[in-house]
């Protein structure tokens, strides 16, 4: 298991940052997947994902005013991928920390390295486009 981190400060406040920040947002902002559907849930936002000849759903849940999210159930790429979106007051706007720690489920030599490279793209782009829409 590989673990990345990548986070930047936004102009803007952590309830506006919180507002953009929904599931199906951040599926789509990362890029590499499309949204098939969402399912809310009592405890938790499910959204089903999908890309090149797969698909998986991603499980998400509010953990201590923190988003975070998990590949749910066994069907997808991972044996285990979870990531969580965190949001602190920076003197010029909020800092946006997005920790993803992940590991593939096919037994590939230097799969979770090649995993956690594909994964840190997809959370710089998450912070790009929160970036972008904020300017």
């Amino acid at each position: 298991m590989r673990e990345v981190t990548v986070s930047r400060v936004v102009d803007a406040t952590p309830a506006e940052l919180s507002e953009w920040l929904d599931p199906p947002t951040i599926v789509r902002a990362e890029g590499s997947f499309d949204v098939e559907a969402v399912e809310d849930r009592d405890d938790a936002v499910v959204v089903l994902a999908s890309g090149p000849g797969m698909a998986l759903p991603l499980r998400f849940e509010d953990r201590d005013g923190a988003i975070y999210y998990t590949q749910e159930g066994e069907q997808g790429p991972f044996s285990h991928m979870e990531t969580w979106i965190e949001l602190e007051d920076a003197a010029d706007g909020t800092r946006v920390a997005v920790r993803s720690s992940v590991s593939l489920s096919a037994p590939l030599p230097f799969g979770d390295r090649i995993a956690a490279w594909k994964r840190k793209d997809e959370c710089s782009r998450l912070l790009e486009a929160l970036a972008d829409a904020f300017d």
